[in-house]
């Protein structure tokens, strides 16, 4: 795509950038021939160049993110305050491209320049200096065509973005009930329990957040019983959904808590089944301390090997030890999953012995002869099966040392490459960030049913809310515990830097205080509307002592 924009605005330019072949004379006979015209195929490089240049930014830096405006704005207005950024960040990024492109085209310049005059038949002229040489890139008149069709690029680009944006993330009212069976697909209540398509989903929270607060007679319809019947439908679809959203949000933080609080090591796949499964069977110990029994499920035993190995029986992986195998070929394994993994040292004592479940292994144990042969009555082993110890007094030579010298101050040199920790270490706030990257939906949720439920306080004639108020106080306390437990973590509490110039949207990377804030205010929201109210809420103890904290502005 860039390089057939870049085709378009060589054909406007026209002159010597027109085609791509332009007659030129030999030397030695004077005729006239068709050359390559390495001016227009600058200009196309370059496009190509511009678009992969762009589509990895916009990877990069999240430009296909689109995030919801906090504040409703008419189209044309958040076009308009929009358009001089977008400007801005095409000239600044079409000449960052310019610089990199005429650098890469000064050192290899020669290739497709070659390449493409031999596929197409045309010959290079000779009488005209080279454009991968020092004096022919120092042609100002290029250089300007270049920075003008790279910002015509970029200014292309970037207002397609801008307006699907805008576009995309307008505000729309969805009905809250329909008459007519036929509309109710188009309800709100349905349209929010939308799976396929997540727009139309956020839409309806959003739509949900704005008439909480601002709409009384589309709130009464939340509020409304059914005729005939009297149930409160309307009501349980939507605060239903939300706290779907809040738990799921939970679970994940919950989840991520765990697998931090594990410090990468590898737990049993029966762990999450042992406290719902009545059977016990045998335990292996591992060390020199026993452990009590630990509830196994009815399932076949398997030893410390056949869990970590790549392929069980039949070489298939199980459903839950599948992701968490890892590679034993790995120079970064460690040994202690390599033991565990059943490669053992060909000089252990262990080395050809039987892995069974119901082998206690226990601290070393020096063997003899007469030990061994009084325990099982066999004969003792001959001297020469015995392995023979490796001498303690071997030093590696000087050539090792100074290979793993050289090694490691490599590795420390990459390691302080801000590329190299970008590309193949994970960034410290990056999992944090992930999980709360879809989280405002969940912002959305609390507002809406913070702002409902404090207005069912004066507005609910039927008390369809009281019904559910103690599972949403329940689950917002969950929340807020869950929450508060994850910005313990490091790098959860760091702010992201801001960048000078990008059309890529970071709210993402904030998302996590705002859900935060969005969370104690819908708390306070609801107990400064109740008071003491809530006493007669049929609560735990811990979450009545929280929202206690609450009541007396202590949060």
């Amino acid at each position: 795509m860039g390089m057939l924009m870049m085709w378009c605005a060589s054909v406007i330019i026209g002159g010597r950038y027109s085609t791509i072949g332009s007659h030129c004379k030999l030397s030695e006979s004077g005729e006239l021939i068709t050359c390559l015209n390495e001016y227009h195929l600058f200009l196309l490089l370059a496009g190509a160049f511009i678009g992969y240049s762009h589509s990895f930014l916009g990877v990069v830096q999240n430009m296909y993110y689109v995030s919801f405006q906090p504040i409703q704005q008419y189209n044309y207005l958040r076009f308009k305050g929009s358009l001089t950024m977008v400007v801005k960040c095409s000239v600044i990024q079409a000449l960052y491209s310019a610089r990199n492109f005429t650098v890469l085209y000064f050192f290899f310049g020669y290739l497709p320049k070659t390449w493409i005059s031999s596929a197409l038949n045309l010959q290079i002229d000779s009488s005209l200096q080279p454009l991968d040489s020092l004096t022919g890139l120092l042609d100002f008149s290029l250089l300007y065509h270049l920075s003008i069709s790279g910002t015509f690029l970029y200014l292309t680009w970037y207002i397609t973005i801008l307006l699907f944006r805008i576009y995309v993330t307008e505000a729309y009212s969805f009905p809250v009930q329909s008459l007519f069976t036929e509309d109710a697909e188009q309800c709100l209540p349905k349209v929010l329990s939308e799976k396929n398509t997540l727009v139309m989903k956020f839409l309806a929270l959003q739509d949900l957040a704005l008439l909480s607060q601002h709409s009384p007679s589309r709130r009464q319809e939340v509020f409304s019983l059914s005729q005939p019947g009297g149930h409160p439908h309307n009501w349980n679809a939507i605060s239903k959904e939300c706290l779907s959203l809040l738990s799921e949000l939970t679970q994940r933080l919950v989840a991520h808590q765990d697998a931090v609080a594990s410090n990468g090591r590898i737990k049993s796949q029966s762990a999450s089944s042992d406290t719902k499964s009545g059977s016990s069977g045998s335990s292996v110990i591992l060390g020199a301390e026993d452990l009590p029994e630990t509830p196994r499920p009815n399932m076949p035993l398997r030893t410390p090997g056949s869990v970590f190995l790549k392929s069980s029986v039949g070489g298939m992986h199980g459903p839950l030890t599948a992701p968490f195998t890892p590679d034993l070929d790995s120079p970064f394994s460690s040994p202690a999953i390599r033991r565990l993994a059943g490669q053992q040292d060909p000089q252990s004592p262990w080395f050809g012995s039987v892995q069974s479940p119901h082998v206690m292994r226990r601290g070393p144990k020096l063997w003899s002869a007469s030990t061994e042969s009084q325990t099982n009555g066999s004969p003792p082993p001959s001297p020469a099966t015995l392995p023979s110890p490796p001498p303690a007094n071997l030093k590696p030579s000087f050539l090792t040392q100074w290979l793993q010298n050289r090694r490691e101050q490599v590795k420390s040199f990459l390691a302080k490459r801000v590329l190299i920790v970008y590309l193949f270490n994970k960034l410290p706030e990056a999992s944090s960030q992930a999980l709360f990257a879809d989280s405002q939906a969940q912002i959305w949720a609390l507002q809406g049913l913070s702002h409902l439920v404090a207005a069912s306080f004066s507005e609910d004639q039927f008390g369809v809310v009281q019904t559910t108020l103690p599972s949403i106080l329940s689950f917002l306390v969950v929340l807020l515990e869950a929450v508060d437990k994850h910005f313990k973590l490091p790098h959860a509490s760091s702010k992201p830097v801001r960048t000078a110039c990008s059309v890529g949207d970071s709210t993402f990377k904030t998302l996590r205080f705002a859900l935060r804030a969005a969370l104690k205010t819908a708390i306070y929201r609801i107990t400064t509307t109740f008071g003491e109210h809530l006493n007669a809420v049929k609560i735990s103890t811990e979450h009545r002592k929280r929202l206690q904290q609450f009541l007396e502005f202590k949060e």
